[in-house]
């Protein structure tokens, strides 16, 4: 299946890789449409999916210093970029000690648009489920997912414990249950598909030669990284003991690992011209 690229998703991308600067500096409109076409998205579809993420209270409009028209993140942005960051670039190694994370949760019918949410947004966060009403995750994942149920004001209706599995069945044949497997295995290998020939181009050259263009390296790390970013949320991160053998997603890991390290700051040069 050919990997999809949404602008809304690309440019929420662009600002997790380069947009966060200490002074929390805008993004101009103009470099939006740049940088995104680079990518192959027209400039139409640029500003309207900068509307809709405006709406959606991610980003907000502000002048540059130059004065020209601009995109801010959002408080709550950054901060969902800051969560996404331990998983996407500082993932811990999973281990069964940790334990795990439950969410119980009960939505008066009055509000039941809410029940959908918190189930969608449970799934999002890699959550699998255990039994009806009741959803289960490494217990990594507390910290952000306690962040992501203030942020969305879901935390009324939900408890989240700590604790770990006592049986009856095996963990490793409960997580089978918990979690499609294989289709998490197949987004892994959809990953490695695409981007690891990528990753094998760039190794045949010197990333200091004259000939490397910041643009390609721009490009290649912003698509790859724009697919990774899905992973990471797909698979929660599960104990290398509770998966099958042949698991794709450590090395689909190694390989954006690698991408990312040769890359970004190539493609730096390209987001910030000197």
């Amino acid at each position: 299946m050919a990997e999809q690229h949404t602008p809304r998703s690309l440019i929420v991308t662009l600002y997790g890789a380069y947009g966060r600067t200490p002074d929390g500096a805008p993004l101009a409109v103009a470099e939006l449409v740049r940088l995104l076409g680079a990518l192959g998205v027209d400039a139409p579809s640029v500003r309207s999916s900068v509307s809709r993420l405006k709406r959606r209270g991610l980003l907000i409009a502000e002048r540059t210093p130059e004065g020209s028209a601009g995109y801010a993140l959002s408080a709550d942005a950054r901060q969902l970029l800051d969560d996404g960051d331990r998983r996407i670039y500082d993932r811990p190694v999973p281990r069964l000690s940790d334990g795990w994370v439950l969410a119980v949760f009960s939505v008066p019918e009055a509000e039941r648009h809410k029940r959908h949410l918190l189930r969608s947004r449970l799934a999002r966060l890699g959550f699998g489920t255990a039994a009806p009403g009741v959803w289960i995750a490494p217990g990594h994942l507390h910290e952000e997912t306690r962040h992501a149920l203030e942020r969305l004001r879901l935390d009324p209706y939900v408890d989240l414990f700590r604790g770990d599995h006592l049986g009856f069945a095996a963990t490793a044949e409960a997580v089978g249950r918990w979690w499609d497997l294989d289709g998490i295995a197949a987004l892994h290998r959809e990953f490695l598909e695409a981007h690891e020939p990528v990753l094998r181009w760039w190794e045949t050259r010197a990333p200091a030669a004259a000939s490397v263009s910041a643009e390609d390296a721009y490009r290649d790390y912003l698509l790859a990284l724009d697919s990774w970013r899905q992973l990471p949320y797909a698979d929660p991160g599960l104990p290398v003991e509770l998966l099958p053998a042949d698991w794709p997603g450590g090395r689909s890991a190694e390989v954006f690992t690698a991408l990312h390290t040769q890359l970004r700051d190539i493609g730096a040069d390209f987001v910030r011209p000197a």
